[in-house]
């Protein structure tokens, strides 16, 4: 019931709704259509007693008509007791049938009117049934047919009252796709109007957010960019060469941290989409090398070179940033890149880590006691494997860290 969309719901309450009226409305037709024959056959039972012990006295015709009267019947002529004998003959239809020794009483139904034979002797009397139609049972059908109808109308009005809220969800799965011009669109001033206009109010909101953030990332790395530039210059006019060292060193990370931040702007991007393309992973490889520029000295590779659909450039750098790790923070400053199935796997020896993965996926996390890096770099890999559908795992055994790069069935080497 939890996970129940609103909509299945209403149609699920609607329909045992109106399953339990039909139900209800059933039974009833079918109590009153025994509770109509029991008074009927009260009735023609009262009519039978009553005429046979009257004739039994020989009354006379004003007793007769008094008779008719309370009883709401109507004697027939001798023409209309013949033709009706014969209609009764043809389709008549006996609904009741009683007596005594005295004589007998039938009762006739032809069509919705009902006739009363009674035979005592020397009387032979055809009468006519003639008390006023009995519309309980069109009422009730009226009124079932009627509740009904409302019921359905409800039902209908109620489906049209959240039909916007399809519209409204399609809008927000825009939006959240990457579609960040979408905005959300609703006319009338109701509760759906409201979250509607504070979806919208939402939207332009984080747009502005973006866009501030856009332009203080660009400003920030342009502004850098400058005297970073400059300050190299300056450095390789320095004849003392462990100082020149140790500033090209701290220049160069700068350099990097700007790249990095480059690259978690362009990847964390809702509208970014990777460009997909079918490689040999023997080049995707060949790229991350290219990547390390001078430190890919102690790098050792074990792989199978097969195909793979991905994005060369982002799964590169993913492969790029796992070796630069393996490199920075494993105790030989080696590592190992191999295949293993359907995982790519990256093996330096060292201390396991002393967190989940999970912490060092967010941005700026690492251990407390490294001062190299920024803790960007498996935060990047998670962000780059995220949106190729790939996943990124990690094992400890036999005093080495192994990073797995766990390739998706959508996505997967072949």
């Amino acid at each position: 019931m939890k996970n129940l969309s609103v909509t299945t719901f209403i149609h699920i309450l609607f329909s045992v709704a109106i399953t339990i009226l039909i139900a209800t409305f059933l039974l009833f037709l079918s109590w009153d259509e025994d509770r109509h024959k029991i008074e009927e056959f009260k009735h023609y039972q009262l009519i039978s007693i009553t005429f046979l012990s009257k004739l039994r006295l020989n009354p006379d015709k004003e007793e007769l008509k008094k008779l008719y009267k309370d009883l709401r019947v109507k004697p027939m002529s001798l023409l209309e007791t013949k033709k009706i004998k014969q209609e009764i003959e043809k389709s008549g239809e006996t609904i009741f049938s009683g007596g005594s020794s005295v004589g007998q009483v039938r009762v006739f139904k032809i069509r919705d009117t009902h006739y009363i034979y009674v035979q005592r002797m020397e009387h032979n009397l055809m009468l006519k049934d003639n008390r006023p139609k009995n519309y309980y049972f069109e009422i009730a059908v009226t009124s079932g047919i009627f509740l009904i109808g409302l019921l359905l109308l409800l039902y209908l009005a109620v489906l049209k009252k959240l039909f916007p809220l399809r519209k409204l969800h399609r809008q927000i799965q825009k939006f959240a796709q990457g579609d960040m011009n979408t905005r959300i669109t609703y006319e009338h001033d109701d509760e759906i109007g409201k979250i509607a206009k504070s979806f919208d109010d939402a939207i332009l909101h984080i747009n502005e957010l973006s866009a501030s953030k856009n332009l203080f990332m660009r400003n920030l790395m342009h502004e850098l960019k400058t005297p970073i530039t400059k300050g190299r210059i300056v450095v390789e006019m320095l004849e003392d060469e462990s100082t020149k060292k140790i500033l090209v060193r701290a220049f160069e990370r700068m350099n990097e941290l700007i790249s990095e931040l480059a690259e978690i702007e362009r990847v964390t991007t809702q509208s970014f989409e990777p460009n997909f393309e079918y490689v040999m992973l023997e080049e995707v490889v060949q790229k991350s090398q290219d990547l390390l520029m001078g430190e890919s000295g102690c790098v050792k590779l074990e792989v199978e070179n097969r195909a793979l659909t991905t994005d060369v450039k982002l799964m590169a750098l993913a492969i790029k940033n796992l070796l630069d790790n393996g490199l920075k923070y494993g105790q030989r400053k080696c590592v190992m890149l191999r295949t293993n199935g359907q995982v790519i796997e990256v093996v330096s020896e060292g201390d396991p880590l002393q967190h989940p993965l999970s912490y060092y996926t967010e941005p700026f996390s690492q251990e407390e006691k490294r001062s190299s890096g920024f803790g960007l770099g498996l935060y990047i890999v998670h962000s780059i494997l995220e949106k190729l559908g790939y996943q990124l795992g990690y094992r400890h055994e036999e005093g080495k860290n192994i990073f797995m790069i766990e390739v998706q069935e959508s996505c997967r080497i072949s």
